[in-house]
């Protein structure tokens, strides 16, 4: 991990071959999202083009906003670090303040108002990163330490975590933010030794004590069924395994080119919301593994610059913050594709850049932005 010591040069140009990348899925993604969208619009008596329409806009209004914070010093994020932990226990329980907080399928996840409606953890993710990258950078002579390395980060998080799970019943959320404040305390220097005799037996009685919740006090019963659902969808292919049977129905029919694009058969309200978590699907079946390999493909390069951009950030912030940011892309992506291809249980993750959902995908715009940023010093 690189030193804040080392002197920065001038802001230069921004990584072109990561930018243009990120270009190539948004345009790629809206031709699916049109594509996949279409059938459940007309369902619910909107045009064919209702949802690629907003999504344009917002991927229109993402990438003026991703430019204009490419030319924002990244350090001046880290200073606002503070603001962004107490920010983010507010707007997450902001969720059920009357008036403002939204509810869908019995969850608290949205914040609705006049003109925005959108999920606050998608926020709390990036806020997370800064905070963390900030805080371990302050304490990096501490990591090597049990108590203040490994603990100390980890009772700042919980806090996060806990509202999440139980005000928001928002496990996926948690899990990511989770992963991300471990790899970046695994990068600032906290041994891998604690995670492996400490974390690991944590996560476990975490895992159990779910599991006990879900069975016998059904809270969360619908994390117990997903997984029940994964081992044996055909036990219920028309409850609880329907998700993932349709999936690999879609992903099965693609073959190797695919049926050709428009031609879905799975999109037609079998997939649920095939425009959103199973975008993927619906790329298989009508693209085929090509088409797939291509979205995988564009991930690769993705997380290879970011990691690339980490490695010669001039300091421990900017590394931090650039491998937060490449490992919230790539983790979402990895479990979206193994969700949606029956490789684990269902976690209602979306695929950046290719699932529908404007606000979120303005935010992830914004993050690529200050990835952006980072690219453009350069150590000396």
């Amino acid at each position: 991990m690189t030193r804040p010591n080392k002197k920065v040069s001038n802001q230069g140009q921004f990584d072109f071959i990561l930018f243009i990348t990120v270009l190539v899925m948004l345009g790629f993604g809206l031709v699916m999202v049109l594509s996949a969208s279409s059938p459940s619009a007309l369902s619910e008596g909107k045009t064919s083009y209702a949802y690629v329409t907003t999504q344009a806009i917002s991927a229109g209004i993402g990438i003026i906003a991703m430019l204009a914070i490419s030319k924002i010093d990244y350090r001046r994020w880290g200073k606002l670090y503070r603001v962004a932990y107490i920010g983010s226990i507010l707007i997450l329980l902001a969720v059920r303040i009357p008036g403002i907080g939204h509810s869908a399928n019995g969850a608290y996840r949205w914040i609705k108002v006049p003109g925005l409606n959108f999920q606050p953890s998608e926020l709390v993710k990036i806020a997370m990163i800064i905070f963390f990258a900030r805080y371990l950078t302050e304490h990096k002579a501490d990591l090597n330490k049990f108590f203040k390395g490994f603990i100390c980060p980890l009772l700042w998080v919980a806090p996060i975590i806990v509202i999440l799970v139980f005000v928001q019943s928002h496990l996926s959320a948690s899990v990511i933010i989770i992963m991300i404040v471990v790899i970046l305390m695994l990068m600032a220097g906290t041994k891998m030794k604690y995670f492996i005799t400490v974390g690991a037996p944590i996560a476990g009685i975490g895992g159990i004590a779910l599991y006990i919740l879900a069975k016998y006090f059904e809270s969360g019963a619908y994390r117990l069924a997903r997984i029940t659902s994964f081992m044996d969808p055909w036990a219920d292919p028309t409850g609880k395994g329907w998700q993932v049977i349709q999936s690999l129905y879609a992903i099965g029919s693609g073959g190797l080119f695919g049926v050709g694009l428009g031609n879905s058969t799975q999109k037609y309200l079998y997939l649920p919301e095939p425009q959103n978590d199973f975008i993927f699907s619906v790329i298989a079946e009508e693209l085929g593994f090509v088409g797939c390999l291509a979205v995988m493909l564009l991930f690769g390069i993705f997380i290879w610059r970011g990691v690339l951009i980490a490695m010669k950030a001039p300091d421990t912030f900017g590394s931090l913050v650039a491998i937060g940011i490449t490992s919230l892309i790539g983790l979402q992506a990895i479990i979206n594709i193994a969700v949606v291809t029956s490789s684990m249980p269902n976690t209602g993750m979306p695929l950046p850049f290719f699932s529908y959902g404007g606000t979120a995908l303005l935010i992830l715009l914004c993050a690529v932005g200050i990835l952006l940023n980072i690219s453009r010093y350069q150590k000396q």
